[in-house]
């Protein structure tokens, strides 16, 4: 796997979102849900100056169907940046492939798959790139 640039403002700013996720979670622990932990990053994250939308509705376009909301986005970064967040005991490939269409759907090239039921966050963080 190669390095990531560090100088790569995308990857600035997932850094500074990973870090927020890390502070979030020493503050509360890993056992409260999911819409709490929402709550809290989104804080961090617009403390830090970024903007920040939550529950930002994905419309979904099937053929001539047009679904406004077919999907909520938890959080939405820089809107460069697709925050899933999660607080269940194991990461699913049902929960990847939410990602992933989450990503292919905003044509949004990076999100990060956030689950905070685990002791150590570094052990929750999974980052995607299409």
């Amino acid at each position: 796997m190669s390095k990531l640039d560090p100088r790569d403002p995308l990857n600035q700013l997932t850094k500074k979102i990973i870090g927020a996720a890390i502070e979030v979670h020493e503050h509360l622990g890993p056992g409260l849900l999911e819409s709490a932990y929402e709550t809290c990053l989104a804080y961090e994250l617009e403390k830090a100056g970024l903007k920040v939308e939550r529950q930002k509705p994905l419309p979904i376009v099937y053929k001539e169907i047009n679904l406004d909301q077919g999907y909520r986005i938890d959080l939405l970064v820089e809107n460069r940046v697709i925050v899933e967040l999660k607080a269940v005991e194991t990461i699913t490939d049902v929960h990847k492939a939410q990602i992933l269409s989450y990503l292919k759907f905003s044509k949004t090239k990076v999100g990060l798959l956030l689950n905070f039921r685990v002791t150590q966050m570094r052990h929750g963080i999974q980052r995607f790139v299409v």
